[in-house]
């Protein structure tokens, strides 16, 4: 893990904190975010305020920040950013809690996710997070929510992975394919893993049966059938994907980069869902739901070692511009993480 974090100023005993701040949407995160000072966040009578030690960045760090696909601005804002900053991920430290809360209290140690997350505080619902695995640093747990939750929901619950099953997962070496090939090993399939060359030799030691460079080699083109595909990264079309299916095969589309200001990748997910049921395949895609009992059984695979992020790099907050940018040229091999000091 290559560590670039820095220590940065802190809040002290003011009402302030350090934060990103957006203002409104754009492609180049160099463009929109900026380290600012902001008010802490209040917290109501059920919600929790976590003092963040670290969050980290994925794809949908970058949509939420673009506003792109336009199909997402309902909910992110339609004309500007609702949220002073696209953060999800939180890893940290019970600051206070409302009255209604029961199971937290100052001074736990907690991860999950929250709204605006980019910043030294951040208000949390207490059914979004749980406690801290105990043998996660602050920056890898906060690197799994958002991404392990999503491969958790598609290999577990949607592709219904199972002991011996023959698994393909595209985009391998990814956020989410790291933690999806790693829950498919451990569920006994044997899993065919597709990344670029220089990632193979990583993917592979997450588990991965078989390896394949998508640059050198079609991985649907075989004989080969699966009795489950896991298209993270992919943007193959569903006929080609279909084929690489057994008769009662799974897909789960979980993502896939698109043009297409509109919906973007989303199309293919649609089609799918429309075409499923006159198939004896199940063909699909999910909404990943972000909550506390899937945080806990990922913090049980975790303890028992069978379940581990991967950490490419760390930055600073102030530098969370540069790590999405980092993102955004396609060389990380599993996730980026942001870090804030203790105090």
């Amino acid at each position: 893990m290559r560590n670039k974090s820095e220590p940065m100023a802190t809040t002290g005993g003011t009402q302030t904190m350090a934060a990103i701040v957006q203002e409104h949407y754009g492609a180049e995160p160099e463009a929109v975010l900026r380290p600012a000072r902001l008010a802490r966040p209040g917290i109501g009578p059920g919600e929790v305020l976590v003092r963040v030690r670290a969050s980290s960045v994925d794809r949908g760090t970058w949509h939420m920040m673009a506003g792109l696909p336009y199909a997402i601005r309902p909910v992110s804002g339609l004309r500007r950013p609702k949220l002073p900053n696209p953060g999800r991920n939180i890893a940290g430290v019970v600051e206070a809690v409302g009255l209604q809360v029961t199971g937290f209290a100052p001074g736990d140690e907690v991860y999950g996710t929250a709204v605006a997350a980019f910043a030294e505080f951040a208000a949390a619902r207490p059914d979004r997070i749980a406690p801290k695995p105990a043998g996660l640093t602050f920056e890898e747990a906060a690197t799994v929510p958002v991404s392990a939750l999503t491969a958790l929901q598609a290999v577990r619950d949607k592709g219904k992975v199972q002991k011996g099953q023959q698994v393909l997962i595209t985009g391998a070496s990814g956020g989410v394919g790291t933690f999806a090939v790693q829950l498919a090993h451990a569920f006994g399939a044997q899993v065919t893993a597709v990344a670029s060359a220089p990632k193979l030799d990583a993917v592979r030691a997450l588990g991965a049966d078989r390896v394949i460079d998508y640059t050198r080699e079609d991985f649907l083109a075989g004989p080969r059938r699966y009795d489950a595909v896991i298209d993270i990264a992919g943007n193959r079309g569903l006929r080609d994907l279909r084929r690489a299916l057994t008769p009662r095969g799974r897909l789960v589309i979980t993502g896939g980069e698109a043009k297409g200001l509109w919906l973007g990748g989303t199309d293919r997910q649609l089609r799918a869902q429309i075409l499923s049921p006159f198939t004896g395949q199940h063909l699909g895609s999910f909404i990943s739901s972000e909550h506390a009992d899937g945080l806990r059984d990922l913090t049980v695979l975790i303890d028992a070692g069978m379940l581990s992020p991967v950490v490419d790099s760390v930055y600073p907050l102030a530098e969370t511009a540069a790590a999405i940018r980092h993102l955004l040229e396609g060389r990380v091999t599993g996730k980026l993480a942001l870090a804030l000091p203790a105090e």
